[in-house]
Formats: C-alpha cells, sequence, structure tokens
C-alpha cells in the first residue's frame, strides 16, 4: 500500500471547498510556468522511492508532484493544454520541468530502469503540443544541454582554427608571390 503524505491527505475527498479551489489553482499555475510536463503512473512505487525520484529531479530542473485527477482536471480548464484529461486515471504524478525537457526525461528513464519500469509515462506536453510516451523516451535518449553546448563550443573552436589555417596559408601564398614578383623584379633591372 502506498502511503500518503500530508500534502496528498489535504488533497483528499475530505476537503473542503476553497481547500479544493486553492489546490486547483496552484497546479493549474505550476503547469502553466512549467516548461514541459510529463503526466507519469508511479503505481508500485514506495514513498520513499517516490522521494527518490524526487531527488533525482530535482537535480535535472524539475519536480514531481503527485496530484489528485479530479483536482488537475479542474486546474486545466482555464489552461491550453488540450486533450490531458483523458490520461489522468488511477495513481498520477506530474513531471513539472524548467526550460530544459530533456534532463527531466531522461532522470525518469533511467530511474524506472532500476525501479521495475515504474514509474511510466502516460503523455506529455512539449512547447504546448501534446506528445505521446514513445517521443518521451526518444527526448530522454538526447544527449543534455550540457553535452549540446560543449559540441557546439568544440565546433566553433575547430572552426576557428580552420579559418585561421586557411588564413595562414593565404598569408603564406601572398607572401611567396611578393618574393617571386621581387625577383622578377631584380632580374630585369
Amino acid at each position: 500500500m502506498i502511503r500518503q503524505s500530508t500534502a496528498e491527505r489535504r488533497e483528499s475527498v475530505g476537503m473542503r471547498r476553497d481547500e479544493k479551489k486553492a489546490v486547483a489553482e496552484d497546479i493549474a499555475a505550476s503547469l502553466d510556468q512549467a516548461g514541459a510536463v510529463f503526466i507519469t503512473d508511479f503505481t508500485g512505487l514506495s514513498v520513499d522511492a517516490q522521494g527518490e525520484l524526487r531527488t533525482k529531479l530535482r537535480e535535472a530542473g524539475a519536480s514531481y508532484r503527485v496530484v489528485k485527477n479530479t483536482l488537475t482536471i479542474r486546474a486545466l480548464e482555464g489552461l491550453d493544454f488540450e486533450g490531458l484529461e483523458e490520461h489522468l486515471s488511477g495513481p498520477t504524478g506530474l513531471v513539472l520541468t524548467g526550460s530544459d525537457p530533456v534532463a527531466p526525461a531522461k532522470a525518469v528513464k533511467e530511474f524506472a530502469k532500476e525501479n521495475d519500469d515504474r514509474p511510466t509515462f502516460r503523455v506529455g506536453v512539449v512547447d504546448r503540443r501534446t506528445v505521446p510516451p514513445s517521443d518521451i523516451m526518444k527526448l530522454a535518449d538526447l544527449p543534455g544541454m550540457d553535452s549540446l553546448l560543449g559540441s557546439i563550443a568544440g565546433a566553433l573552436t575547430s572552426s576557428v582554427g580552420g579559418i585561421a589555417g586557411v588564413f595562414n596559408g593565404l598569408l603564406r601564398d601572398i607572401a611567396y608571390m611578393v618574393e617571386e614578383v621581387a625577383k622578377k623584379g631584380e632580374g630585369q633591372d
């Protein structure tokens, strides 16, 4: 049995209407501010494992939030997220990313490998477009932002080195031509 945290118990059936409204508004704000959102099914994950996943996601620049589906559906009403409601059933966790969706997707994928393929991706939203789990897995296979920036820096450095080599070659050719012209000029005198 999965134990609920204090926040999750507050979101349970016994909440007052104003509390439900506040939680739905908080979920809506979190969804609206996220660079990408991955809806996961955490069936079978212990509370300790969920805590470990939260830590890994925090390190990857994201957060993990267990949500009540009815309140999440209510939160989605005012947002531009189409077709997510059908994926909100059963135990649901939201991965809320910053600007880089690759690192959090990679963190969930690696965590799932170590935890009997749990959690699983149900659907994602990247750049306000709904993406299937297969696309999230492809995203997780991409190199991280740091690797990409390193590759770009390496390419720029090698390009500058190549340009410098071309200029050196041109200068050498010009110097050779000037020398040849000077020799011809001396020979005509």
